[in-house]
């Protein structure tokens, strides 16, 4: 199955099956997961950046471990609406899972700023400390992500 738009994703899925969303970074992929109905995003775990086939079996066991049939990737466009480097490494991301696993419906969500609005969120309103904002930043902006994506898909 190619990388779908947005908008195709929930009729690749099974009805009620939760699905992830990935915050890619240089050395972590944040994950998070949505509740079986698609409605609310929830921050799952950080993976850190190994080999491509390790962290693709460590994403495919946390799927498998909430019975997740798809994935939301953040695409980190440019403010400017361009794609550079990190958009290009994404997309290499999503193509290599699908390598693995052809049937995995696959979908990107725009992220601009999205962990920076975590971070803001985590300092200012939580009262995070930077070492603990560290641990949770990935997987809180994955959660952002995802839950941009199911509002989208929800309201249209």
């Amino acid at each position: 199955m190619p990388v779908l738009d947005l908008a195709d994703l929930p009729a690749a899925l099974p009805a009620y099956a939760p699905v992830v969303g990935l915050d890619l970074g240089e050395k972590t992929i944040g994950v998070a997961v949505s509740d079986a109905t698609r409605m609310i995003a929830s921050p799952l775990e950080t993976i850190r950046k190994a080999k491509f086939t390790d962290d693709a079996n460590a994403l495919f066991r946390l799927m498998e471990s909430r019975g997740a049939a798809g994935i939301v990737v953040g695409l980190p466009v440019n403010m400017d609406g361009t794609e550079g480097p990190r958009c290009q490494s994404s997309r290499a991301f999503a193509r290599n899972l699908l390598r693995l696993r052809p049937e995995l419906p696959i979908a990107f969500w725009d992220e601009r700023m999205s962990s920076m609005a975590v971070n803001r969120m985590l300092i200012g309103e939580a009262d995070v400390s930077r070492a603990r904002r560290a641990e949770v930043v990935d997987k809180a902006a994955a959660a952002w992500i995802l839950q941009g994506a199911l509002d989208r898909l929800r309201n249209g």
